[in-house]
Formats: C-alpha cells, structure tokens, sequence
C-alpha cells in the first residue's frame, strides 16, 4: 500500500524534467544570464556594444530552434486543447528577440540596454508559458 501512494506521488525533479525540456531550460538559463550583463551594463551607463546585440541574436537563435520543434510537435497529431493560444505565443516568442536587437540599435544610450535586459526578462516568461500550454498534451 505504502509503494503504491509513492508511486501515485509525483517528485518535483519528475515534473520539472516533464515540463520543461533541455532545450526550453538552456533558453531560460542563458536568457536570465543575458539580463543580469544588460542590467550591468546599464548600471555603468554603458550603450549597447556589438557583443550586446550578437548575444541577443544568438538567444533569438535559440528561441526560434525551440519554436520551430513546439511547430514540429503541432502536426505530429497532438494539439494543446488551446492551439490558437499557443500559436500566439509561439509568434511572440520568435518575434520578441529581433525586435528587441532592433529597437536597442535605435536607442544607442544605455537605454538600449535596458531594452535588452527586459527582452531577455520576459522570454523565460514566454517559454515558460509555451511549455505549460504544450504540457496539456504532451506537444
């Protein structure tokens, strides 16, 4: 009996790894890492440099490998009960990283950094969301 409610009981490492993949984990760890330079770089009153904006293009690089698999996993026949919403969020996500890049090369003041590090702040939220939606149904 005692075997049978551990069973039932679910850990949290096994629900974390369920939720959210590898791939969805390293988009969030780097994107958080990304942040915490654009805020320094803020804090120093410094403007977004080269590196800044290559850095966010490779995290847009990133966000569209994970996109472009969530697309994959909508025509293998399993669908989120809400796939309008998770469209939505998919268009977001992939969209989000070049439009930052964009609007922190027409603010060059530390502004621009700013722009980055909120960009880089709200893509965890984007992904963490694409993955419960996905989660529903196994996408």
């Amino acid at each position: 009996m005692h075997a049978l409610a551990e069973a039932n009981t679910p850990t949290l490492i096994s629900t974390l790894c369920r939720v959210n993949g590898a791939l969805s984990v390293a988009t969030i760890v780097v994107s958080l890492a990304l942040a915490l330079w654009y805020l320094a770089r803020a804090a120093l009153n410094r403007a977004p440099s080269r590196f800044d904006l290559y850095a966010m293009a490779a995290l847009g690089v990133l966000v569209t490998v994970l996109v472009v698999l969530a697309v994959v996993g909508l025509f293998d026949g399993s669908r989120p009960k809400e796939t309008a919403t998770f469209i939505g969020y998919l268009i977001t996500t992939i969209a989000f990283a070049p439009t930052g890049v964009v609007l922190a090369r027409m603010e060059p003041t530390r502004a621009g950094n700013v722009i980055l590090a909120v960009i880089a702040l709200v893509l965890p939220v984007l992904v963490l969301r694409l993955e419960q939606l996905a989660a529903v149904t196994g996408v």
